[in-house]
């Protein structure tokens, strides 16, 4: 046929195209072919599913330390081996190490897949080491309701660090936070002024001064801005983000994560010392138990567990070593109390200095401290009472524990003869008058070898 060709094959298009088709057969012709094609893209198109992008999902709503530092590695080692096109950090955290918060920044900065920090729900913040980290994202958003900032260093009891350690802290969290802003595109002097002035900042001012990419109502509204949003990543190379219809893949902490959360809680840690080396003093002074022990030695390894990756004072573990000493000397030295009183202010005061943190969360809580300050002191009291008790009681071994006891003469003390007391023949000397043969005798002392005795009336009850 006359400008035109016949396939005698079959033709996709033909299925897509009435077009095409003939009384004759499948003839295509040249002059229609662009117009077929076109028609079978708008079908495809049209049937075709809206192509989604993967999210992944993680929410960090603890304080900053290796456990939280190994959850969020682990979640961004994972959106890049499932090739995701985004990773949403939902963010509430009241600040943590310094050391591990470095460390967070820069997983985020060198993760290959872009990272948003948001701040939600309404009522979180991203306080202190969270500011670094939500300046460290490639897009930075908050919720309404929510603040950040009040990253200033400070002691571990939250007192002001001395001037010399101050200022070389401070100037380096203020360069690394100046640097984070300033490779995302923020303002590093707000950014700076967090650490210097320790601001804090409303979703709405951080908004106008440029530390956050906007403000978004919850995670759908944030996915919503985000399709088609331009990031520039750490690097300097500019992307953006093609969500589609996205697909929310979310990561929970491990097991072990939780576990290990769990372990670098001050209080945790604490209290697993203490009733760690409770049980081992109860095996130590009952042996054969087994259980107290193997509790005791549990916890204590627990609780070297969370000191290694918490931050230790060690004045705080000197006194507490001090207020042990104190209640030990207690139980052997008579003092009426005093060494007690001095042991339980030891104790508090080196149980609140033990770990160093720079926050109120990452510190041994008052209300822990006092309940296991006085469960201490009773504890020395009642053995301090077992003590004093057992030295009223009368001997009941050796020669001091003849005294009292009532035997009979064997033949008569005139003063000196013998007597029998608990089935064993003793030389004896009569304190007062002759007794006779076959008497109840009474021990009053031990003289070496003698015994001395008094004759008793035969009402008067006692064990030969």
């Amino acid at each position: 046929m006359v400008g035109g060709e016949v396939i005698s094959g079959f033709s996709f298009e033909l299925l897509l195209c009435p077009l095409c088709l003939t009384s004759e057969g499948p003839i295509i012709f040249s002059m229609r072919r662009p117009i077929c094609l076109l028609v079978a893209l708008m079908l495809l198109f049209a049937v075709a599913p809206a192509w989604a992008g993967e999210v992944v999902r993680l929410r960090v709503e603890d304080t900053i330390q290796p456990a939280s530092q190994q959850f969020i590695e682990r979640a961004l080692r994972d959106a890049a081996d499932r090739g995701a096109s985004l990773v949403v950090m939902e963010l509430d955290t009241p600040g943590g190490l310094v050391d591990t918060t470095r460390d967070i920044t820069t997983a985020i900065a060198t993760s290959p897949v872009p990272v948003v920090v948001f701040v939600t729900p309404p009522g979180a913040r991203a306080a202190s080491a969270g500011f670094f980290i939500l300046i460290s994202a490639d897009v930075a958003v908050m919720a309404p309701g929510t603040n950040t900032g009040a990253a200033h260093p400070v002691g571990g009891q939250g007192e002001n660090l001395p001037e010399d350690v101050r200022d070389k802290i401070t100037n380096d969290a203020a360069a690394m936070v100046r640097s984070l802003a300033e490779h995302r595109g923020r303002n590093p002097e707000v950014a700076e002024r967090t650490v210097l002035e320790s601001i804090s900042l409303t979703a709405e001012e951080a908004l106008e001064e440029g530390l956050i990419d906007f403000i978004a109502v919850s995670v759908d509204d944030l996915l919503e801005r985000l399709d088609g949003f331009e990031v520039t990543r750490f690097d300097g190379t500019v992307e953006t983000i093609e969500l589609g219809s996205p697909q929310l893949v979310d990561i929970e902490p491990t097991f072990t994560e939780r576990l290990f959360s769990v372990l670098a809680n001050p209080n945790i840690a604490y209290l697993l010392m203490a009733l760690g080396a409770l049980g081992l003093y109860v095996e130590i002074t009952h042996p054969g138990g087994i259980l107290p022990g193997v509790v005791g030695v549990v916890f204590l390894l627990l609780g070297l567990y969370s000191v290694s990756v918490l931050p230790v004072s060690w004045a705080g573990v000197a006194l507490i070593f001090v207020a042990l000493m104190l209640f030990i000397l207690e139980v052997k030295v008579t003092s009426y109390g005093l060494l007690t009183v001095g042991g339980v202010i030891t104790f508090v005061l080196g149980s609140l200095m033990l770990f160093d943190g720079p926050i109120p969360a990452m510190r041994v809580s008052l209300g822990v401290v006092l309940p296991t300050a006085v469960v201490a002191a009773t504890l020395t009291g009642f053995l301090l009472s077992r003590v004093l008790w057992a030295h009223r009681q009368k001997p009941m071994t050796g020669r001091e524990g003849l005294i009292g006891d009532v035997g009979r003469a064997i033949g008569e003390l005139a003063p000196e003869g013998k007597v029998a007391v608990h089935g064993e023949y003793w030389n004896a000397r009569s304190v007062g008058s002759a007794i006779a043969d076959g008497d109840r005798v009474r021990v009053v002392a031990v003289k070496n070898s003698w015994i001395e005795v008094a004759s008793v009336g035969d009402h008067e009850e006692g064990s030969e």
